[in-house]
């Protein structure tokens, strides 16, 4: 399976990296091989997700010769899914312990001119064949055109893929290993599960012409088999674990709950740890923590992250959850925002503080950049349809030239609050909120803490009606909060 890194979302590559299956003995993988004509790097690796819940996975390196060809060894578990990397591009590998085969491939052409050859290379040629017949024929993916259908023909198109695919399998199964084939029958599964259970979402987004379909009765029937939702086999399968996920958001806004309630991830949560067992269940717990973290309100993830203990018995995921909210605790719904004192195009000082007690968009931006500056109509907009509400729209420069700055703040009326932190990107209220580009968009609730780390652009059409959602939003979850 190839793909470009610039091209696949992070959420992607979590989902479908896939750690060491269960039950089996750790060993060593060779590859040796060759890769020909100009050469755009001197090395290429293969890289490995050994934790499912580790934030990135472990790489090892192999320096080409002067002729190309290099030699690389590595430790895995057991069976695993793996990425041989070059340059820019990837390629999939399937490697199980005593694996040692040859990778042959042209250097502007990883995709296309891959050759495998030795133990090991059956598996790999087989990914290479079923990348070229399902994944990059748009025929078998639900984007870009099979998200238009309607839910009969969708599944129609869901069956056949999987039948497809599955027939695929049992025509090329000789001289497959059984982990293997569990791996691509996994696959199979799971991708059907995933697309079926995710498409009335995703159209909705997708669609805009057209409402949320409404799905028949028996739709999600599917969901009822055990053995879907119970997979010891799979539990280190990426794919499964991302099902299961979505079968939990699934289960929680069957609920009346939305991502938007103080409360949803906690409820996630406890239903997890209610419906799952086994190994699964402390990744999967992990797979909410860390999206608690992310767009949850500390305190609940604090609270979540204690309990959490308990479940990771072995100790092997609690560690990498700790740092991980660690990393993120500054910025999480209920954190404090940074204060600052700035000068006003007036010479006045004015700081964060002052405006306890109201909501706050904090915008930052520079007046040298073109996608800042288209916004700057769709600010006006805002600030007029919110005058006279409890909010104020604090927009921070962050310009070297003041002059420049100040003359446009002035001849153009902007409204708001405004206010410039010399050093730019790197002033220490950029530092602070870490800003890396422009524009920056934060909302702050009434009690100044963060309310909302990626508020929709002022352009949005959305964001007025986040904005009234978002008054007295903290006091809410104050009260949620305290009933737990």
């Amino acid at each position: 399976m190839t793909h470009r890194f610039s091209l696949l979302p992070i959420t992607i590559w979590a989902a479908l990296l896939l750690a060491p299956l269960l039950g089996q003995a750790q060993g060593t993988v060779v590859l040796t091989g060759k890769v020909s004509g100009r050469l755009s790097s001197d090395t290429v690796a293969v890289s490995v997700r050994e934790n499912p819940l580790e934030a990135h996975e472990q790489i090892t390196y192999a320096r080409l010769d002067s002729k190309g060809e290099f030699r690389l060894a590595l430790a895995v578990q057991g069976p695993t899914r793996a990425e041989l990397v070059y340059d820019d591009d990837v390629t999939e590998l399937f490697v199980e312990p005593g694996n040692q085969f040859d990778v042959r491939f042209k250097s502007n052409d990883l995709a296309g001119t891959v050759r495998y050859k030795g133990r090991g290379a059956e598996a790999n040629a087989f990914l290479a064949e079923m990348e070229a017949k399902f994944v990059e024929n748009e025929g078998f993916q639900v984007l870009p055109d099979n998200i238009m259908f309607y839910e009969v023909p969708f599944l129609e198109f869901l069956d056949y893929r999987r039948k497809e695919e599955l027939k695929f399998l049992e025509t090329n199964a000789d001289g497959l290993s059984q982990a293997f084939k569990d791996f691509v029958q996994a696959r199979i599964t799971y991708s059907y599960a995933n697309d079926r259970l995710t498409f009335q979402d995703l159209r909705e987004q997708v669609v805009a012409t057209e409402g949320r379909l409404k799905m028949s009765p028996t739709y999600y029937d599917f969901l009822n088999d055990k053995s879907l939702i119970d997979n010891a086999s799979a539990s280190r399968n990426g794919l499964y674990q991302e099902f299961l996920l979505n079968y939990i958001h699934h289960l929680a806004t069957s609920n009346g709950k939305q991502r938007t309630d103080p409360d949803f991830y906690q409820n996630c949560y406890e239903l997890a740890d209610k419906r799952l067992s086994g190994s699964i269940k402390p990744i999967v717990l992990g797979r909410i923590l860390k999206e608690s973290f992310r767009f949850g309100h500390i305190k609940q993830s604090a609270a979540m992250l204690a309990e959490y203990r308990a479940v990771d018995k072995t100790n092997q995921y609690y560690p990498l959850l700790k740092a991980d909210f660690e990393l993120h605790k500054d910025f999480a719904i209920g954190a404090p925002a940074p204060n600052f004192r700035l000068v006003s195009t007036t010479g006045d000082t004015t700081s964060l503080r002052q405006f306890a007690g109201k909501l706050v968009y904090l915008n930052f931006w520079r007046t040298t950049s073109g996608l800042a500056l288209r916004d700057l109509p769709y600010a006006a907009d805002l600030a007029k349809r919110f005058e006279g509400k409890n909010i104020v729209f604090l927009n921070v420069a962050l310009d070297e030239n003041e002059g420049a700055w100040k003359q446009l703040v002035i001849s153009k009326k902007l409204p708001g609050m405004h206010v410039r932190a010399g050093g730019g990107l790197r002033s220490a209220v950029a530092r602070s909120y870490g800003v890396q580009d422009v524009p920056t968009y934060f909302l702050l609730a009434e009690d100044g803490t963060f309310l909302n780390t990626r508020p929709k652009r002022l352009s949005s059409r959305a964001a007025v009606d986040e904005i009234k959602e978002s008054f007295g939003k903290a006091n809410t979850y104050s009260s949620t909060l305290e009933k737990k």
